[in-house]
């Protein structure tokens, strides 16, 4: 717990290193493949979208992103973003399949030419009665389907970028076992730590005072209390410092296999009945309950 909150402090104090975290990772501009074979992608704005798409997610991928991360950040399938990543070329992916013909195959002309005459402002539903008036029997699905692929669709609105994480978050993310921490978290700490040298040393006095706590090395703890002092952060220099105060005590918790975590525990029980009573019961209650409980 004084671990923790040493880690908080130092946190705080660089906050200014959160505010402003690196944005999505851009990039870097792949090599030019080799010349490609002739394919069904054609020279137009499919291949110029598969093969954008093939180096954003390939450049993702060389920044340590996994596939379910990048489907996250970019909103895409998972599925496609793998089509994307087992391709070494952009040439290679596949554009998906392939549409079948449609019954409004033979009334395509007449469909651009009344979208053209209203300017794209006929809705779906007068084109359906308009078609059936004209002998096409198909649903008003089929048609929905053939306008969400063959009409031009607004672009979206790029999404802001996502909010800076907070002192509290990048503290847990310290403190917590790098186990217990999700893809996702281990790529925001990453970036925090490539933006802060001092938190980045941070993490690894937290790590190592860690494996002495989990390997009981408590013999590194007075190597351990001159690096940090060296470091001078604030919060974890105060801790060190105070942990010269009682050092003997400190380094058999961190060596032997004994504890008086399950009397401190016991205590603790103790006192949680005796606050529930809020004072109002007699003794007699009191030895009761902790028997019982």
């Amino acid at each position: 717990m004084n671990l923790g909150q040493a880690v908080e402090k130092c946190v705080a104090a660089h906050r200014s290193c959160l505010s402003a975290p690196p944005s999505a990772p851009t990039p870097p501009p792949s090599a030019q493949p080799p010349p490609r074979p002739a394919t069904a992608h054609g020279n137009g704005r499919l291949a110029a979208r598969l093969q954008a798409h093939h180096a954003l997610v390939h450049g993702l991928l060389e920044q340590g992103m996994g596939v379910r991360a990048i489907a996250r950040h970019l909103g895409w399938g998972r599925h496609t973003v793998q089509r994307y990543a087992r391709a070494e070329h952009w040439y290679q992916v596949s554009p998906g399949r392939h549409r079948r013909g449609s019954s409004l195959d033979v009334h395509h002309t007449y469909l651009s030419q009344r979208i053209t005459e209203t300017r794209g402002r006929i809705s779906l539903t007068a084109l359906h009665h308009e078609l059936a008036e004209r002998g096409w029997q198909g649903s008003y699905s089929t048609l929905r389907d053939w306008a969400r692929h063959c009409l031009h669709q607004p672009r979206r609105t790029p999404q802001p970028p996502p909010a800076p994480p907070t002192a509290r978050q990048v503290t847990g993310w310290l403190a917590r076992r790098p186990s217990s921490l999700s893809e996702d978290e281990h790529r925001q700490l990453k970036a925090v730590l490539d933006a802060c040298p001092e938190l980045a040393t941070a993490h690894q006095l937290v790590r190592d005072f860690g494996d002495m706590l989990t390997q009981q090395t408590g013999v590194l703890l007075p190597a351990w209390i001159d690096e940090a002092l060296t470091a001078d952060l604030p919060g974890l220099t105060g801790f060190a410092r105070g942990l010269t105060n009682d050092l003997d005590a400190v380094t058999a918790g961190l060596t032997l296999r004994w504890s008086s975590g399950g009397t401190e525990g016991a205590v603790n029980r103790i006192k949680k009945i005796k606050r529930q009573l809020y004072g109002r019961a007699e003794f007699d209650l009191l030895r009761k309950m902790i028997l019982l409980a």
